[in-house]
């Protein structure tokens, strides 16, 4: 955020340890418990170059946010040029920390994809988003590898509310009524454009419930 000035606000949200559930990332990636995490110190704000271009990017488009400090954890867990989102234009439930750059591709879907297609196919507003969180210190199941939620860099997202008080959920409506099937298939398909790795209830059992999104991989889409 930037203050009266035009200068960045390096003022500090502090960042609870957040046991939230979340999936993994590419193929064999579903829940498992999170591993316990420890701090190793407050960290210290140095966001890279690619980073301060995205908190400009993000003031334009005028998402607020607060910057967060960078940190690593115990077992290889980190939190590097991340921040916390505070407005995107609709209210967003459950979301910690998040990398800049995935933050921006969310706050883009959320106001050219998610509105546009409630709109469209739905015939309301969007009211809220609500995701099952983004950063949690864990590895893929099944694996030894980090899950990319262990470096702040997916976002799980399960339903959706709307101004007229619908609730449209993966979990009831993934294969439910012509409109609804549309509209989450419309926001779907407009993900798989924006985010490097995208997998839907079609991927497998584990994501029955949410979208995954993140930032690794090269348009990975299912």
């Amino acid at each position: 955020m930037k203050n009266r000035s035009g200068k960045w606000n390096l003022a500090w949200l502090g960042v609870a340890s957040l046991l939230l559930s979340a999936c993994g990332a590419i193929p064999g990636g579903d829940r498992q418990t999170s591993r316990p995490q420890s701090s190793a110190g407050l960290g210290s704000f140095d966001p890279s170059p690619s980073a301060r271009q995205c908190f400009s990017q993000l003031g334009k488009a005028k998402v607020r946010f607060s910057p967060l400090p960078n940190r690593n954890f115990q077992g290889g867990c980190s939190q590097i040029d991340s921040i916390k989102l505070l407005d995107v234009g609709t209210d967003v439930t459950n979301l910690g920390p998040v990398k800049c750059q995935l933050a921006s591709k969310f706050a883009a879907w959320t106001e050219y994809a998610v509105k546009r297609a409630a709109r469209q196919y739905l015939g309301s507003e969007l009211a809220r988003i609500e995701t099952m969180g983004s950063y949690s210190c864990r590895n893929i199941s099944g694996s030894g590898r980090l899950s990319q939620h262990a470096h702040a860099n997916a976002i799980d997202i399960s339903g959706f509310v709307l101004a007229d008080g619908r609730r449209i959920t993966l979990t009831n409506h993934w294969k439910g009524s012509r409109r609804e099937k549309q509209f989450l298939t419309a926001i779907h398909q407009s993900a798989c454009k924006r985010f490097g790795t995208v997998l839907s209830p079609d991927y497998n059992a584990a994501h029955r419930d949410h979208f995954h999104f993140d930032m690794s991989g090269n348009g990975y889409c299912r």
